[in-house]
């Protein structure tokens, strides 16, 4: 007698977008919000707004293509009450308290090629993670499926290894609430 094969939950519904032009700002802002909530359209008036006599906008690319700079995601999110809490690498990551975080964007250095000529220059790449139903996730717009992280031990170890090797930043997602009390830091 066979037995029923055993029920498996689904996996969650993890919102992905991914990239187009250099909008990677963009899609990882709406990524660790889980939802399309800004557009090309919606950072370039924030870049208006943060430079309003400025013939060219130092927050984003000359060519109107994107490449918003760190001011663009901060502004964004304090527009819907979050925060941008800038994470001083020089702390131990079992000091970050993941539970208090919404999600993280990290500004890690991208690899510059024509076809497959790698150029010897560095961009700038935004990347969300976050954890949605007890698991963490990469959201690199870049990838065509979120990457699972795991739990706060994958998250911290992805962080690690994007920390060691230098020219990264990471920016803790955190309510209002969170950043003034600043429950984001364990610090016993």
């Amino acid at each position: 007698m066979s037995q029923a094969p055993e029920a498996r939950p689904s996996p969650p519904s993890v919102y992905h977008e991914r990239q187009r032009l250099e909008l990677c700002a963009v899609h990882a802002l709406n990524n660790v919000l889980q939802q399309q909530l800004f557009s090309q359209e919606a950072a370039d008036e924030i870049c208006k707004r943060l430079a309003p006599d400025s013939r060219l906008n130092p927050h984003r690319s000359l060519l109107g293509t994107g490449n918003y700079d760190v001011n663009v995601i901060m502004a964004a999110l304090q527009g819907l009450g979050l925060a941008a809490v800038w994470w001083d690498r020089r702390r131990p990551l079992s000091q970050l308290a993941l539970p208090q975080v919404l999600g993280l964007i990290l500004n890690l250095p991208s690899p510059v090629s024509l076809g497959l000529l790698s150029l010897p220059l560095r961009r700038r790449h935004w990347v969300a993670l976050r954890q949605v139903e007890g698991i963490y996730y990469n959201l690199d717009s870049k990838l065509r499926a979120p990457e699972v992280l795991g739990d706060e031990d994958g998250v911290r170890a992805f962080l690690a290894a994007a920390l060691a090797q230098g020219l990264c930043e990471v920016l803790l997602v955190v309510t209002k609430e969170v950043e003034e009390a600043g429950c984001w830091l364990h610090t016993s």
